[in-house]
């Protein structure tokens, strides 16, 4: 084993969010707090795959991929998950490389503007090195095709010179592992989804499994966290992992000034109406959109654009993120004429639903389909 495997070995991968050195080492800190409290705030993800929480099925064949290539000694086939953010893209892809005891090289789509991007990257990596692409699916076109003989071949084609006198030539790339993130599947061409080994889809989280998340993580921070303070806050996350995380630290926040410093029921419940999330894990904008539909348009369709400006939002935004849980939850309902306000958000605003809403000859589209039978190839 080389020196610099041996270290990597040993040492944990770097993951994005860790704070860099900022030469303020040397200020005073509060008592009671340590430099290793201060990291593990700075990142709660999980190393290990038996660490991971929730994604039963996912977990479980990710773990066989990752067993079989340990005992073949070989580097992971290339990796592509799929899903809606927050549910732990990120986090496996740091699990893969850790799993694997090998460097995890950390970029994304938009990031790669040029092939000469993509090609510097792929000429740096060494044997086994894990290559995480995050939003693989806005990668431009001659990106993608750079990528087709390094994730088929392990090979990359330059050209060199210009006009009559250039010339092709190919470069031989270690053997290595490209793991993808997306959050809009339908938009990763089909040459390139074919090149990967595994595709997987991640789904929201189940209370109880946000509920283990807002445990473990209270227990890294080490946060007075009662059963009945986690089951509040997991229940207020629209399940998804990250929003978790983040409403567990305001809630400590909460407890810390204005409390005991113990997350309990009350507190949790004081906390989360402080910092705007209501009892359905709404915040300020899914209330607004809400109050958009009920109040403003009083029942009556409404386009996207439309929706988009009255709340102040761009169109991918209110698409991407707001709408998806607002629709799982029963309380927008996509039709051919625009977005309709379910009766479930009426009663939630606490409005009576209007005589002059009418469902007839409404068919509600469902959410845009993530191309389910393209995942757990």
């Amino acid at each position: 084993m080389s020196p610099r495997r041996e270290i990597l070995a040993e040492a944990p991968p770097s993951y994005p969010g860790e704070p860099a050195d900022d030469g303020l080492s040397d200020r005073p800190v509060a008592p009671g707090i340590v430099e290793t409290d201060m990291a593990l705030e700075a990142n709660l993800r999980p190393r290990r795959l038996e660490d991971f929480v929730g994604q039963e099925e996912l977990r479980e064949r990710l773990g066989i991929v990752l067993e079989a290539a340990r005992r073949r000694g070989q580097p992971v086939d290339h990796l592509l998950f799929a899903g809606p953010p927050g549910l732990g893209k990120t986090t496996l892809a740091g699990i893969v490389a850790s799993e694997m005891r090998a460097s995890l090289r950390i970029t994304s789509g938009p990031a790669l503007v040029r092939s000469g991007d993509v090609a510097a990257i792929l000429t740096g990596l060494e044997a086994g090195d894990v290559l995480f692409i995050d939003e693989i699916h806005r990668l431009g076109r001659a990106v993608e095709e750079v990528l087709y003989p390094a994730m088929e071949d392990f090979q990359l084609d330059i050209v060199i010179g210009k006009g009559p006198t250039a010339r092709s030539i190919r470069l031989e790339l270690p053997r290595f592992t490209l793991v993808g993130a997306t959050t809009r599947t339908g938009l990763v061409t089909g040459p390139l989804r074919d090149r990967f080994g595994y595709v997987a889809r991640l789904d929201h989280y189940s209370d109880d499994e946000l509920e283990a998340i807002v445990v473990r993580s209270a227990h890294l921070l080490g946060v007075d966290l009662l059963p009945d303070g986690a089951a509040e806050i997991a229940r207020r996350s629209r399940g998804t992992p990250r929003l978790a995380i983040r409403l567990l630290r305001r809630v400590r926040d909460y407890a810390e000034v204005k409390g005991t410093g113990c997350i309990s029921l009350d507190a949790a419940r004081a906390g989360l109406d402080q910092f705007g999330v209501d009892e359905l894990g709404l915040d300020r904008l899914d209330r607004m959109i809400l109050e958009t539909l009920c109040m403003r348009f009083a029942g009556r369709p409404v386009g996207l654009s439309t929706l988009a400006v009255s709340v102040g939002e761009e169109q991918e935004t209110v698409e991407d993120v707001y709408e998806p849980f607002l629709l799982k939850s029963g309380l927008v309902m996509r039709t051919p004429r625009g977005r309709l306000a379910a009766p479930a958000a009426y009663e939630h605003l606490g409005l009576s639903v209007p005589e002059s809403l009418s469902l007839a000859g409404e068919t509600p589209s469902p959410p845009r389909s993530e191309a389910p039978n393209l995942f757990d190839a």
